[in-house]
């Protein structure tokens, strides 16, 4: 409490004094120093969530760090929703926004048809002609400066509900999306989905994305949503760009999402976790020939969805992730290369709202807890959502017991330990959630093959 009461007097902030971080230099790489193929300052949008939230809240004892430490950088804007006839004004606001400011902008897409396979993150274009449409609009709005493209994340790494014909006709939409855009602007920095380093292997990821037409982009991006450490995604992402060049594919480069890889590794879903930190902060000075950019894609402080509405900026969660990381840089960090080290374990990431919002339970009666778990079937998997409720007196330590119907298999699971992957599957608290208030519930989910419907959840505390 003493470093937050200490500077609560400068908590008082207006979006104009954020944005004078920004202009004084904090944060932002020096033009020209860049190792890989992109050079210049990345763009601070002064309208961000963060931003705003900053501006609101002048008394919060959160908002100094939250401003300094996040507030000030550079980060991602999402382009999620289907709105083919304003797609092009809004995306030139932005744009014109940081050209007038002689910055480099940073967009990312994620309108692909079936998107995140109708999970968590479902929506985007309806067909793929009307995607088409949308790109197209999308690219007349990004004028002729730099501009980096994040394209369409989960697109090439989870694939698992498409079929064949679905998935030839995705990676020809990618193919499109992407000379679409260089057409639209030559200057535009257009990347494809890696996945990142604990997911599908280097070799099949470079498959991928040869088959998507990464040999018209200029490379690919990692670690979106995700917290696997720098140095394993550059080692993953130098495996990749090997795996390319013995395809005859030479020249693509990487960036690496550390939006939240500063702290613990572990499963991917951050809103009950207060281990994770910032990581290296925005910057196209990497020092490394393989790697264009660190981008904050995935914007600090914004919910995955495990107990806040995915996608909502939430103050603690951003305070989290900034209290006790490191200031900004006032200069280009150092330009070394990451040490090599091993890749923890982490299951897929999803970004976007929920369709539907997660199943509410009534406490029990009793003391003990209750389980209540929620399907969401696409074609040949699904993903569930469950609900631990403690009863009227807290607990310490839960286990939830799920029967899963004939022929499903699970493939990850997160905020909970799983034992077994098929019929009567057991799961266990992680560390951060096992305390649960009387009546209060706290969440954990699985992803998994096959049909979750009919599955059922009891509770053991």
């Amino acid at each position: 409490m003493a470093i937050l009461s200490s500077r609560r007097s400068s908590a008082a902030i207006s979006v104009a004094a954020v944005a004078g971080l920004a202009a004084a230099g904090v944060g932002f790489a020096v033009g020209g120093a860049s190792a890989g193929t992109v050079s210049g300052s990345l763009y601070r949008d002064p309208s961000s969530a963060v931003v705003r939230w900053v501006a609101a809240n002048p008394g919060d004892l959160r908002a100094a760090v939250i401003r300094d430490k996040i507030a000030s950088q550079p980060q991602a804007r999402w382009y999620a929703n289907f709105n083919p006839s304003t797609i092009q004004s809004e995306v030139s606001g932005f744009v014109g926004a940081a050209n007038a400011a002689q910055q480099i902008p940073v967009l990312s897409v994620y309108e692909i048809t079936n998107r995140d396979c109708g999970g968590a993150s479902a929506g985007g274009a309806p067909d793929l002609n009307q995607y088409q449409t949308w790109v197209s609009n999308f690219a007349r709005g990004l004028g002729n400066q730099t501009v980096l493209i994040i394209l369409e994340t989960d697109s090439l790494a989870l694939q698992t509900c498409l079929s064949t014909g679905e998935l030839n006709a995705r990676n020809q939409a990618l193919t499109t999306a992407t000379q679409t855009i260089k057409s639209a602007n030559p200057n535009a920095k257009v990347y494809l989905d890696g996945g990142h380093s604990t997911w599908n292997s280097a070799n099949d990821t470079a498959n991928r994305l040869r088959a998507a037409g990464v040999q018209y982009a200029d490379g690919f991006f990692t670690n979106v949503s995700n917290f696997n450490p720098t140095s394993s995604e550059a080692n993953f992402g130098r495996a990749v760009i090997s795996a390319l060049n013995g395809m005859g594919i030479s020249g693509k480069r990487q960036v690496i999402d550390t939006s939240r890889n500063g702290g613990a590794a572990g499963d991917w879903c951050a809103d009950d976790n207060t281990d994770r930190r910032i990581g290296q902060y925005p910057t196209t000075n990497t020092g490394d020939a393989n790697i264009d950019a660190y981008l904050w894609v995935k914007p600090p402080g914004e919910a995955d969805g495990c107990r806040y509405t995915a996608g909502s900026f939430q103050p603690d969660l951003a305070f989290s992730l900034a209290n006790g990381a490191p200031n900004p840089p006032t200069t280009a960090p150092p330009t070394t290369n990451p040490p090599t080290t091993a890749p923890p374990t982490t299951a897929p990431p999803t970004t976007a709202p929920p369709t539907t919002a997660p199943p509410t339970t009534p406490p029990p009666t009793g003391n003990g807890c209750s389980a209540a778990v929620a399907i969401n079937q696409w074609n040949g998997g699904f993903t569930a959502s469950v609900n631990v409720t403690a009863g009227s007196a807290a607990i310490n330590g839960w286990t939830v017991t799920v029967a899963l119907p004939g022929g499903a298999a699970i493939t990850g699971t997160w905020n909970a330990q799983a034992s077994g992957t098929s019929g009567t599957v057991r799961f266990t608290n992680v560390g951060y959630n096992g305390q649960v208030g009387a009546g209060q519930t706290t969440n954990f989910g699985f992803q998994g093959t096959g049909t979750g419907q009919g599955a059922t959840a009891t509770c053991a505390a």
